[in-house]
């Protein structure tokens, strides 16, 4: 059975890109059918597995206003078992082309709907805002991953979030669940990162993922590659985060698969 992960923080620089690209890479790994939809204008995660954006024609653009079918523009990324519905700078358009749409809050749950059962996972790369698009992608999603940087302003915004995800709870989508707050960018020597995971599990407790995605230089180099990290560098640190990540995310939503116990983050 399917599951479809929303990625979403309206705040910028969160890690949100980077974890639905090296997320779908290591499930996919784990033999996993992963379908990542690219819904940020940025076309980040697009061009961060290796495709040249400026050559993408038809994106999930084109699946939300034009009514093109998402398998026909589906393209197949370099880890085997992975694939992207890609995005275009159009998307910054769509909000504005959907407002006058019926049930307009339920057209990418839409296009999901006639792939998802082809997945075992279907991430959503969220923009960084809440506008339609992000309500869209909540709507269409099951579950939601809330990416947390630890830095100083870690929890600033995340009051407005939450309350855009009870107003889907309540109104849109009534099946949406958080599956995670995840804290990336972790730096063990700094003590401003461990106060903010302190702060955030005694806020949020067991909905904070256990693994931690420190701060890794491959990590930030893999996308400029094309390549997610556990392809441009499997030994690093960013690469066994993000393997670890997909663990856990597999044995929350499958208790009978038992998880290697982790090493503690040194």
């Amino acid at each position: 059975m399917s599951k479809v992960i929303a990625l979403a923080n309206q705040k910028g620089g969160v890690g949100k890109t980077t974890t639905a690209i090296n997320l779908a890479a290591s499930l996919a790994v784990l033999e996993k059918k992963v379908l990542l939809i690219d819904a940020d204008p940025q076309a980040n995660a697009t061009s961060g597995l290796g495709f040249d954006i400026r050559a993408i024609k038809t994106s999930i653009y084109e699946c939300l206003i034009d009514g093109i079918n998402p398998k026909d523009i589906i393209l197949k990324a370099e880890v085997p078992g992975l694939d992207i519905i890609p995005s275009h700078i159009d998307l910054v358009g769509a909000e504005i082309e959907m407002v006058s749409l019926v049930k307009r809050e339920y057209v990418m749950k839409a296009v999901i709907d006639t792939v998802k059962d082809d997945y075992d996972y279907v991430l959503i790369d969220c923009s960084p805002s809440l506008g339609l698009i992000t309500v869209n992608a909540l709507t269409a999603a099951d579950s939601v991953i809330i990416p947390v940087q630890c830095e100083y302003f870690a929890l600033e915004g995340l009051g407005k979030l939450l309350n855009t995800v009870k107003f889907i709870q309540t109104r849109l989508n009534t099946k949406l669940e958080i599956e995670g707050f995840l804290l990336t960018m972790y730096d063990a020597r700094l003590r401003l990162s461990n106060q903010v995971v302190e702060e955030v599990t005694k806020h949020f407790q067991q909905m904070v993922f256990k693994t931690l995605i420190q701060r890794n230089v491959k990590l930030s180099e893999s996308p400029s590659f094309g390549k997610p990290v556990i392809l441009y560098d499997a030994s690093s640190t960013g690469s066994l985060n993000y393997l670890n990540l997909a663990k856990e995310l597999i044995q929350n939503n499958d208790p009978s698969v038992v998880k290697a116990p982790q090493k503690p983050v040194s």
